[in-house]
């Protein structure tokens, strides 16, 4: 990309939400060339940092996650970062973004604010002790609360409430994972794999419950009990919340800039608002590897999507953004991956305990559309390429190493 062809008239970026998307948007356009003013723009008072480790090894008592800055010296670059400022509104007809501090104006800009966790509709989510983790600043309460015979309970059973629940257990905390559907993750991989990993949560003495809901939190000022769908009451010193995330968009109101759960974008990440991109957990395109409209709230994806953004906004060699969803995770020492899409038709590679190895290859329409592994890194690796390329079963028996079976 060191040869593409810089856009005339923008010399100054704008990116709103100082994260992963933003960080990898800076290094970027740095990378290719481009020499005008980077101006990132984040809520939190820290700058962009890694947030997978939040609910992995931090909240199991290891370091604070780093800085995702990969350039040496932001400053020095040119890069200037306004923490602690929240974005109020958005005036697309002066190019103009209004924080609760100043207004700046761009020539370019490119919305990084994320995601929201979706709050716990019930009486009582707002005790104290009633948590989401989303933030650093969360995480470190989290890990002060998590003490050995602490009684936690999470609320969703996805990747998140996965990860925490097995971090509190490696604190030595009693878990209590609730889970709305009737098994975790089934509709993310399935539901052969999802009884696995439903097991896989009571081996490591979890009390995993499924179809049921939370119905009141109680407390006297602080979370002591919380009542369930299915009648019974569970003893809470601490309740995380995991159930799903909101785009983060109230502050584009009024801008011309379309919302569909999530910035409605075109193929190039570009919203209806010409010049304004979006990047990470808030953008919504129709993705060409799959032909569906999509929003990834995976740090991979986002990495993947900053470069397409950056050569969209910035140079005159556009175009359509297009990826293979990846996904992974660690629960009890185990790394879990997703490959692609799930489907109904699962071939199971690997047919041992709960916590032996295993991988699942996805099949729809007689392609190879997604797989997930169970620590089968090597494995499943090996078949990116083919779900990339959605490559028919047949052609797959016929490759040198076939299915991945070994």
């Amino acid at each position: 990309m060191a040869d593409l062809e810089l856009v005339d008239g923008i010399r100054r970026l704008v990116i709103v939400g100082a994260s992963l998307g933003a960080a990898r948007v800076v290094e970027e356009a740095r990378r290719i060339g481009f020499d005008g003013e980077i101006t990132v723009i984040g809520e939190e008072p820290h700058g962009p940092y890694d947030r997978p480790p939040l609910t992995k090894e931090f909240l199991a008592g290891e370091e604070e996650p780093g800085p995702f800055w990969h350039l040496p010296d932001p400053e020095s670059q040119g890069v200037t970062l306004h923490t602690g400022t929240k974005a109020l509104s958005l005036d697309s007809r002066n190019r103009r973004v209004r924080t609760d501090k100043w207004d700046i104006d761009y020539d370019a800009l490119v919305i990084a604010v994320g995601a929201q966790p979706r709050p716990l509709d019930v009486e009582g989510a707002q005790l104290d002790g009633v948590t989401t983790l989303r933030t650093l600043d969360q995480a470190r309460a989290i890990r002060e609360a998590l003490e050995p015979g602490a009684r936690v309970v999470v609320v969703g059973a996805g990747f998140i409430g996965g990860e925490v629940a097995s971090s509190a257990r490696a604190r030595g905390a009693e878990v209590t994972l609730v889970e709305a559907r009737e098994l975790p993750l089934v509709d993310a991989v399935g539901s052969l794999v999802a009884e696995r990993l439903a097991y896989l949560h009571r081996q490591y003495d979890v009390d995993l419950l499924t179809h049921t809901k939370v119905r009141q939190i109680r407390g006297h000022g602080r979370a002591e009990k919380v009542s369930l769908s299915d009648g019974t009451t569970v003893p809470a010193d601490l309740v995380i919340v995991g159930i799903g995330v909101e785009p983060a968009t109230g502050w584009l109101r009024g801008s011309g800039v379309a919302i569909s759960d999530g910035v409605a974008c075109s193929p190039y990440l570009e919203s209806t608002v010409p010049g304004v991109y979006a990047v990470g957990d808030v953008a919504r395109w129709v993705n060409p590897w799959n032909g569906r409209s999509t929003r990834m709230e995976h740090w991979t994806s986002t990495g993947e999507q900053a470069e397409f953004v950056v050569r969209n906004a910035l140079t005159t060699d556009r175009r359509p953004c297009s990826i293979t969803p990846y996904f992974w995770s660690e629960w009890y020492g185990h790394k879990l991956q997703l490959l692609g899409e799930p489907a109904d038709q699962v071939e199971l590679i690997g047919n041992g305990g709960a916590t032996d190895p295993f991988l699942a290859q996805y099949r729809y329409d007689g392609q190879l559309v997604g797989a997930f592994g169970f620590d089968r890194t090597g494995p499943l690796m090996k078949l990116r390429t083919a779900v990339a390329e959605r490559l028919s079963w047949q052609s797959m028996l016929r490759r040198p190493e076939g299915t991945a079976r070994t």
